[in-house]
């Protein structure tokens, strides 16, 4: 397998991730003099706002995703692959995939964020987050077959295992989705299953500081707290949950929750990039970068969206930025226009956010906005919220179908997409996934401990950092005992990867 692209006349920008900032920066490259290379492991982009609703069966996955290459049909000098980054090496200016190797004149990091477990093997084996379609479509999966399962079980404490809830994190996503299993309960359970009684599901949100929606202001805080309790959702602040053991949730307190609906919304860290220099990061695994979002240390390597991180000077963000669509968005444009300058000898224009507001939706009528710097609750607040949203989800036909669900939904109180889907492979795809699980490693596949040995120590330094803030409660000195141990492994690393890389770059000049 190989790239199949030739080298032009133009210089070539390869973009790794499709996600709101990859996607603005290769729209915005339309009319610059660049051959555009966008990576993605999946085929589609996907709306991650939306994401909740299709694991509450709200909407359809084909609603909130759309293919790159319907996007780019048409567009000259751009070139689709869908593949995995595997490593970068900046010095000879190429990306390792899975589908081979590809040279590069600038570099776009934009393959965003996973979900931060935060060091906790057993809460990390047993929850369910929710990050991407694929991950929705699983927790579908989770609580409907569990629904399922409820009315045919033989203990009651099974039973109750089965239609607890437990939802880690009270951020905008844990909040939406605490809300519409909430209303799922009250409106769809009913009809779907007489004989199973709804009261006895229970659906807890956990949130370890003193209010939900920390990032937001503290009217939208009291009103999503007084939403969900209305809707009869049990809210738990000043609560941490330390682990997860015979079907419990276990809190640091004390308190056990009986759950197989486990989910995990409560923190993410940057995605893994093997090859960068250990200079190049900061807090939570994300890339330092400068005004220009340039990765500290290289001139010709960018990162943009979750995975940067921009220590502004602006007082509100000198910490970074949120992790969210628009600061996304807005880089990915600025950058677009800075390439354009590098390329012509031009100034580039630092970048600025523009904080345009949060919101986040509860259920019917209700939700929470601070826009224009104003706070709203209520029946406007949802109105603002899906008309935001509906516009920003890409193509005719997606929005139409998502207007028709909510629509079906709110006159009917119905969701109209309980099915159990789990797709079955073919054997074609299963031999390709093989193959390319083998090959097109390059060097990385003699220094895949390196890879663990990162992982395990920015795992290690996240615990401490995040001690304060996040909703888990690790031991302390076996975090500190890991950070010693993955320290001196790294040491020894050090020289074999070095004696190895030698050996392997003059393989390559080889051929």
């Amino acid at each position: 397998m190989s790239f199949n692209i030739e080298s032009s006349d133009k210089k070539r920008v390869v973009i790794v991730g499709g996600g709101f900032g990859g996607l603005r920066l290769a729209l915005d490259l339309k009319k610059a003099n660049f051959q555009v290379v966008l990576i993605d492991k999946n085929n589609f982009h996907q709306f991650p706002p939306l994401i909740y609703q299709v694991a509450t069966s709200g909407l359809h996955p084909s609603s909130i995703s759309f293919p790159f290459r319907k996007i780019f049909e048409a567009r000259k000098d751009f070139y689709f692959r869908m593949a995995e980054l595997r490593a970068v090496y900046p010095k000879e200016k190429y990306i390792q995939t899975s589908i081979g190797k590809l040279d590069y004149d600038y570099l776009v990091l934009a393959n965003g964020a996973k979900t931060n477990f935060f060091g906790n093997k057993n809460i990390e084996d047993a929850a369910m987050p929710m990050k991407t379609v694929g991950e929705s479509m699983g927790l579908r999966n989770a609580i409907l077959s569990n629904f399922e399962r409820s009315v045919t079980c033989s203990t009651k404490q099974e039973r109750q295992e089965l239609l607890n809830v437990v939802i880690v994190g009270g951020g905008p996503t844990g909040v939406e989705v605490a809300g519409a299993i909430a209303e799922m309960r009250n409106y769809v359970i009913p009809k779907d299953y007489p004989d199973m009684e709804a009261k006895r599901m229970h659906i807890y949100l956990i949130q370890s500081s003193d209010r939900l929606l920390p990032g937001m202001s503290k009217k939208a805080s009291e009103k999503s707290e007084q939403f969900l309790k209305k809707l009869g959702v049990d809210v738990l602040l000043y609560k941490r949950v330390i682990d997860y053991k015979d079907n419990k949730v276990i809190l640091a307190d004390g308190m056990a929750i009986p759950t197989r609906t486990f989910i995990w919304v409560c923190g993410v860290s940057a995605n893994d990039i093997v090859g960068l220099d250990k200079e190049a990061y900061g807090a939570s695994n994300r890339l330092l970068v400068d005004e220009i979002n340039r990765v500290k240390g290289y001139d010709d390597i960018f990162a943009i969206g979750d995975i940067a991180l921009m220590l502004d000077s602006d007082a509100k963000h000198k910490q970074g930025h949120p992790q969210m669509a628009q600061p996304a968005i807005q880089q990915g444009a600025n950058l677009a226009k800075n390439l354009v300058a590098l390329e012509n000898n031009k100034k580039t224009k630092p970048f600025k956010y523009r904080d345009l507001g949060c919101m986040a939706t509860i259920g019917r009528n209700k939700a929470v906005a601070d826009v224009f710097k104003m706070n709203f609750a209520g029946m406007f607040a949802w109105l603002l919220w899906m008309v935001v949203h509906l516009r920003s989800i890409l193509g005719v036909h997606n929005k139409i179908a998502v207007l028709l669900d909510w629509t079906w939904g709110y006159l009917t109180y119905d969701r109209s997409n309980r099915m159990i889907l789990s797709a079955i492979k073919p054997k074609v795809i299963l031999k390709r996934e093989e193959i390319e699980s083998k090959y097109h490693w390059g060097s990385i596949n003699s220094t895949s401990i390196e890879i663990d040995a990162h992982k395990k120590h920015s795992e290690a330094l996240d615990s401490l950092n995040d001690l304060k803030e996040i909703n888990v409660t690790p031991d302390i000195n076996t975090v500190l005992d890991n950070v010693k141990e993955v320290e001196v492994e790294l040491k020894d690393i050090e020289k074999e990867i070095k004696e190895v890389k030698e050996e392997l770059h003059d393989e390559v000049k080889k051929h």
